[in-house]
């Protein structure tokens, strides 16, 4: 494939109906709905069943930015590993509990893999800068995104500095107005929208402390008054159901953090993180009555 492009196929594929000829649309229209036939047929057998010319298939590849037919389906075949995105997969009221699973699967394969191209590694590696350099965290997050700033809060208790996730929009603005330039605010938002945690993050970066925003776009009020911009894209869909995938995404988002500042904090760290598994383990086994060896483990 010759396009670098962040876009996956069937991204691409939507993308460009619009600019494609009658006879290449009916080439994108099959691929779209049928794409396993596709990826095991020959070019003669797809154009047969698109009412189509090889040489349109052909064109149709070429194209999108392919050698010819054959790096096409090797990148089809990339495609529906990851699933098909679920803007391919609406999901209908009609549909079973496997039908729904199946795209439910698809949707969250692939949403989590567009995240995974989209996400900037230098923003991330500056967030990981701007945590190790903090003396105190704060996460900032409502709804779907307060769970994410949740679970934050009990990865980041680990990091051995003062840690606090307020849920009461009111404890986070206040939070916010008395902070300082060496505390660092984590405000998530998927939508970026969100007018309280705009707030907070304007409130805390005059402050002059850190800001760092989680959110599924860079073009947005909440993002715009942030220090550090991770963008965690997803297929996104709030019409039938409250967000999951960008919850998700967030999760991933936190892991990643999280793992990358404990493995650069050094021996010191690691060893107060087994010394704290070790009495949590004593803990867990003298509050369960057991005398047997055990270690602990995080629920």
């Amino acid at each position: 494939m010759e396009s670098t492009s962040q876009t996956s196929l069937f991204e691409r594929l939507k993308e460009s109906l619009d600019s494609l000829r009658k006879s290449e649309r009916k080439v994108a229209e099959l691929v779209t709905e049928d794409p396993t036939f596709v990826m095991e047929s020959s070019m003669s057998a797809v154009a047969a069943r698109a009412g189509v010319s090889e040489p349109t298939v052909m064109r149709f590849c070429t194209g999108l930015g392919f050698d010819g037919f054959q790096a096409f389906k090797l990148a089809l075949a990339q495609a529906l590993i990851l699933g098909v995105p679920s803007v391919e997969s609406a999901m209908n009221r009609g549909d079973s509990v496997a039908e729904l699973a199946s795209k439910i699967f698809d949707q969250t394969i692939s949403s989590i893999d567009r995240s995974r191209r989209f996400l900037d590694p230098d923003q991330m590696e500056q967030a990981v800068t701007a945590i190790l350099g903090s003396r105190a965290l704060v996460f900032i997050g409502l709804s779907a995104s307060g769970l994410i700033a949740q679970d934050a809060l009990q990865k980041a208790q680990l990091f051995g500095i003062p840690c606090s996730a307020p849920s009461d929009t009111h404890q986070q603005f206040m939070a916010a107005a008395m902070t300082d330039p060496e505390t660092t605010f984590v405000v998530i938002s998927n939508t970026g929208r969100t007018r309280s945690t705009m707030r907070v993050a304007e409130m805390a970066r005059s402050r002059g402390a850190t800001v760092i925003g989680i959110s599924g776009d860079d073009d947005t009020p909440m993002m715009r008054v942030c220090d550090v911009k991770i963008v965690a894209k997803t297929f996104e869909n709030t019409d039938i159901y409250t967000p999951t995938v960008s919850r998700l995404a967030g999760l991933v988002v936190i892991d990643i953090l999280s793992t990358a500042v404990s493995l650069r904090r050094g021996e010191a760290h690691f060893a107060d993180f087994e010394a704290m598994k070790a009495g949590l383990a004593g803990y867990a086994r003298m509050s369960d009555g057991e005398t047997d060896s055990g270690s602990a483990s995080f629920d």
